[in-house]
């Protein structure tokens, strides 16, 4: 099974091919270039290096939230629109749970953080257990207060390891916050910021169990409402 995933959550977005279960090919830039001008760019020089055609893959996967409202339009977008083309099958990963996959214990809680901006974090609560891993939360943007005193109320006397692919600014919250469980630890483990392999083997995982879905049904997850939405005022 021959694989493409994208990442257009995280600033610097990134692209992967998957060929039976294993990286063939991974493209990443730390840039503050828009995302939507770069996907194609560094989607023909990956197909390149690794001497493909669009048409040879089997399945697409693509990070489904959260993220940026634009980030995540524009791989969304993408996706279905490559499904379509060439009719191929869709499976949609969790940015957050790509992120938590990579935490390095064996089993136990981990909560898998992403920077929201505005002083707010994205968050869930997820169980590892050897290679499996299972949501213990629902998804949310939220203050780091606010994950502090849920994540006690989670886990009550249970350790929990917090993992971030951007460790700084998390922690940064994290210690301006009063911590609500002593179980809690607020030292942030740091993970690869390149998502897209991690959905990929994730999607690859998924496919094989018949877990996909098709360019009509496919969504986005953005968790946070939009500022339209925020500000909106009835006449």
């Amino acid at each position: 099974m021959l694989l493409l995933a994208a990442d257009t959550s995280t600033q610097g977005g990134s692209l992967a091919v998957v060929r039976d279960g294993q990286v063939a090919g991974v493209v990443s830039v730390s840039t503050d270039e828009a995302y939507s001008t770069r996907l194609f760019r560094q989607l023909d020089f990956l197909l390149a290096e690794l001497r493909l055609e669009m048409r040879e893959f089997d399945l697409y996967a693509v990070a489904a939230g959260p993220g940026s409202f634009s980030g995540l339009r524009v791989g969304l977008a993408a996706i279905k629109g490559w499904a379509e083309v060439f009719r191929k099958p869709i499976v949609p990963v969790s940015g957050l749970e790509a992120v938590a996959a990579q935490a390095k214990l064996d089993a136990g809680l981990v909560a898998a953080v992403m920077d929201a901006r505005r002083g707010q974090m994205y968050a869930a609560l997820f169980r590892r257990e050897g290679k499996r891993l299972a949501s213990e939360s629902q998804e949310r943007v939220c203050a780091p207060e606010e994950f502090l005193a849920e994540l006690g109320r989670q886990a009550g006397n249970e350790s929990v390891t917090i993992v971030s692919p951007a460790p700084e600014v998390i922690q940064s919250l994290l210690n301006t916050a009063v911590r609500d469980s002593a179980s809690i630890s607020r030292t942030v483990e740091r993970v690869s910021p390149v998502l897209a392999p991690v959905i990929a083997e994730l999607a690859f995982e998924r496919a094989v169990r018949g877990e996909v879905t098709d360019a009509l049904r496919l969504d986005a997850n953005y968790i946070r409402r939009t500022d339209a939405e925020l500000q909106w005022k009835e006449p």
